[in-house]
């Protein structure tokens, strides 16, 4: 009997898809010849696939290159809001700054790297930055350890078997120690991270459950190592953040404002 993964792939989706994935940071503008490249597609292919996303408002082009338009943010913007991230994360996450004076960020994960849904900063400097859909390495980041934790042994196996970034002398990258460190995250339900993705920035994190109890996504406070030991993160920000945690994971299984991440 066939299943659903039986189905033929919608393959000109597929190739679609790749177009809009090929502008990023470091290619804000292309070519039909450099886009064909990028995706491994003709150029007749590509041609096509340009055009019918500028004829929709999501592309412009000088006659020469294409590049995106503000109208594709409508598509992040409608994942984000079926999150229930406005109406539920936000105002709690504001609240849980104003108590721990500390900046609050809550992400998922889409391997290798955990990307931002929700951020709120306070008044203090960070180094680090990056706004919504911004993207970290998994590995090196409290919210990443967290979320890893919520692959089964297979899927994480598999992550762990592939080369990991050092970016600092904290990171852990061997994968028996990465594993362990992942294996301790889930047992207890919170992840440390102690300058492992930059010098001065240290994390903690939480997951965040929806309805049916799934961790769907990490809610994390971040400081700076100069002013806040890890006891510190822990004794002081832990309790607070595991409460806003709770809270947001509440309103998501009430579906308050939407249906949350069902």
């Amino acid at each position: 009997m066939n299943t659903e993964l039986d189905e033929p792939r919608l393959e000109q989706l597929e190739r679609a898809i790749a177009v809009l994935r090929a502008f990023d940071a470091e290619h804000p503008r292309l070519t039909v010849s450099e886009v064909a490249q990028l995706t491994d597609s003709t150029r007749a292919s590509a041609r096509r696939i340009l055009l019918t996303f500028k004829s929709l408002g999501f592309m412009r082009s000088d006659g020469r290159h294409f590049s995106l338009t503000p109208r594709i943010l409508e598509l992040g913007w409608n994942y984000f809001a079926s999150l229930g991230v406005d109406e539920i994360a936000k105002p709690l996450m504001r609240d849980l700054v104003d108590q721990v004076d500390e900046s609050c960020s809550m992400a998922t994960l889409d391997l290798p790297d955990i990307v931002y849904i929700a951020r709120v900063h306070t008044r203090r400097v960070m180094t680090i930055g990056g706004g919504i859909g911004s993207r970290l390495p998994a590995h090196a980041t409290a919210s990443g350890l967290v979320l890893l934790g919520t692959l089964d042994d297979d899927e994480l196996d598999k992550y762990l078997t592939a080369p990991l970034q050092t970016y600092t002398q904290h990171t852990t990258t061997d994968p028996e120690q990465l594993k362990a460190v992942v294996m301790t995250a889930r047992v207890r339900g919170w992840a440390l991270n102690d300058q492992a993705l930059e010098i001065g920035l240290r994390g903690i994190a939480v997951p965040v459950h929806d309805q049916s109890g799934e961790v769907v996504a990490a809610l994390s406070v971040s400081s700076n190592s100069a002013r806040t030991t890890l006891e510190d993160l822990r004794d002081r920000c832990l309790p607070a953040l595991q409460e806003t945690a709770r809270a947001i994971s509440a309103g998501l299984s009430r579906g308050d404002a939407r249906e949350g991440l069902a």
